[in-house]
């Protein structure tokens, strides 16, 4: 089965290069990019559109692999049946409705900072947030090279994506996940406390910790991460 790889929020494909590398399935993945990111196109005005030019991206793909935002995507994509499987690394089903306003705000203050204080500024706090801090082990001249490479995205598309794709704007898929769970497989940083603990609570076909890693395994644990989408794939082809 084919897979197709999808980079978080600030992310691009050349985020899962590492992983290819590593790669223990017998056909190569696409990494495709999301809406708002380098050669992802324009956001769009919903969360529903974008994840169809998203499940565009991926035809002929029968795995859809996400990391975070990327997680989030595809778990869209297989719970309104543009996909047929998915493995979720690091995923937020969503929120409560009654939460959804307190979200809102907590992007819009995100976008504002893009629009306001600029790229650089807004790089500099998005790594230095307490779910990312488990980086400061990986090698600095790969965390320079990612640090590089968010430097070449546009504020604006990144803004829009935060209010379009944020969780805030995402629909809650916590109540439709056990009519797929035979479709998914989850992943977590071992080290990634909150993430590990949603894994944990939702119905899935299978679920890997990656040991030495923090929520973001792309990055700091590639190789592992590679075997462990490997084994995530052939329990659902199962």
């Amino acid at each position: 089965m084919r897979c197709a790889l999808i980079h978080g929020f600030t992310g691009d494909p050349a985020n899962w290069d590492e992983v290819v590398d590593h790669w223990g399935l017998s056909q190569e993945p696409i990494a495709i990019s999301l809406p708002g990111h380098r050669a992802g196109g324009p956001v769009l005005e919903s969360w529903d559109t974008n994840i169809a030019t998203v499940a565009h991206a991926c035809v002929g793909c029968d795995i859809v692999v996400g990391y975070s935002l990327g997680a989030r995507v595809a778990l869209g994509l297989v719970a309104t049946g543009r996909a047929a499987f998915g493995v979720l690394i690091g995923v937020n089903p969503g929120i409560a409705d009654a939460e959804r306003a307190d979200r809102r705000e907590f992007d819009a203050k995100w976008a504002r900072m893009l629009r306001e204080e600029g790229l650089e500024t807004f790089i500099a706090a998005w790594e230095r947030q307490p779910l990312f801090a488990t980086q400061a082990k990986v090698d600095a001249a790969r965390r320079a090279e990612r640090h590089a490479r968010r430097q070449q995205l546009d504020p604006e598309q990144l803004a829009q994506s935060l209010e379009q794709m944020g969780l805030g704007a995402m629909p809650d898929y916590w109540s439709v996940i056990p009519a797929h769970r035979d479709r998914i497989a989850l992943v977590a940083g071992a080290d990634d406390a909150k993430y590990t603990a949603i894994a944990q609570g939702l119905p899935a076909k299978h679920f890997e910790s990656i040991q030495d890693s923090g929520h973001d395994p792309t990055l700091e644990q590639p190789e592992r991460l590679a075997a462990a989408i490997a084994r995530c794939v052939r329990v659902l082809a199962e």
